[in-house]
């Protein structure tokens, strides 16, 4: 398959399993799959995964980019996420009150010679990677149909 242009992912059937997609942007081509246990081939991460991966290295890069811009001796940030659905009413924070909504956990580990003032603004700065705000604020998605 030919690459799209910067900007634009292309996500097609990969044709080598049930639920197995080809994800093609202007420079990089990977799959996406479902585990076995759901029918798939486990040919690459599943959705959720490449969500959280999105999430958790805009976080890795952020603070890098800060870190390096502020002279801060940061030299290692190891995000783990987790996603998962809780009842609204178990929120403290959210605006939904009924139903089920989705929960991202992130933990991050901060490596270097750290003082508490620049771990507490490195993690103040986690939350203002872009990918971090994006998730945070409404999203609307426009759907059509092409190719007839």
């Amino acid at each position: 398959m030919e690459h799209p242009e910067p900007g634009t992912v292309v996500v097609t059937a990969s044709g080598d399993g049930v639920y197995t997609q080809q994800v093609t942007t202007a420079s990089h081509t990977l799959l996406v799959d479902e585990p076995v246990a759901v029918g798939g081939a486990d040919a690459g991460p599943n959705p959720y995964e490449l969500l959280l991966a999105s999430l958790g290295s805009c976080t890795a890069i952020t603070l890098r980019m800060y870190a390096d811009r502020k002279g801060i001796p940061l030299t290692r940030a190891t995000v783990r996420l987790r996603h998962d659905r809780i009842h609204a009413q178990d929120c403290e924070r959210c605006e939904t009150e009924r139903g089920l909504l989705s929960r991202i956990t992130r933990e991050i580990e901060l490596e270097g010679e750290l003082d508490d003032e620049q771990r507490a603004k490195l993690m103040l700065i986690a939350d203002k990677c872009p990918v971090h705000r994006t998730l945070s604020s409404e999203i609307v998605i426009e759907t059509q149909e092409t190719g007839r």
